[in-house]
């Protein structure tokens, strides 16, 4: 009996001290966090007013579309080859109705993976957009480590994106300045 009173008196003071523990973390994280200098800033509104940018998007949208359209125009023939065999197969010996359905669904293969080589994510698309949007990005991270710098932020947030932030004051938005600094009009 008296080594469970025991157990559970140091259980509790187990308890008490990771409590402690914890308190004196969470209140650490706040007086650092009061010390830090923070901005807000909104990435997709920066970069959708850099020309560059908008030119790089409007030939990927181009691009992409143009390959969409020759992927239907596959499919198409898949779905033509299929509809003809339906119509053909009593007429079809039971080898020529297995040849038939391997050819299709050699084709339909066939326009899967050019889907997967445009679009993939590891596909032509991606390879593109990387090609022409990764410069324009670099730019502009390159402009806010700069104003962090100078400015003497600590953090800056990205509210375009998902980082979870529900409200933000607008004191702390410095889009406004980074468009200057990139000599983005409004």
């Amino acid at each position: 009996m008296a080594n469970f009173l025991n157990n559970t008196f140091n259980s509790s003071k187990m308890k008490s001290k990771k409590i402690l523990l914890a308190a004196t973390l969470v209140l650490g994280m706040f007086i650092n966090t009061y010390a830090q200098k923070i901005a807000v800033v909104d990435i997709n509104e920066i970069l959708s007013s850099l020309p560059d940018y908008q030119s790089a998007q409007t030939e990927l949208d181009k691009i992409s579309a143009e390959w969409r359209q020759q992927i239907a125009q596959e499919f198409d023939k898949v779905k033509s080859l299929y509809n003809k065999f339906q119509a053909e197969q009593v007429l079809l010996s039971a080898e020529d109705k297995a040849k038939k359905e391997e050819e299709i669904v050699k084709k339909e293969a066939e326009v899967r993976e050019l889907q997967k080589n445009k679009f993939g994510p590891e596909g032509e698309l991606f390879t593109k957009r990387q090609e022409m949007v990764s410069p324009i990005q670099e730019k502009v991270f390159a402009a806010i480590e700069s104003y962090a710098a100078d400015r003497g932020f600590d953090i800056i947030f990205d509210k375009s994106g998902s980082a979870g932030l529900l409200f933000t004051n607008p004191e702390y938005d410095k889009t406004g300045d980074l468009k200057k600094r990139l000599n983005i009009k409004n």
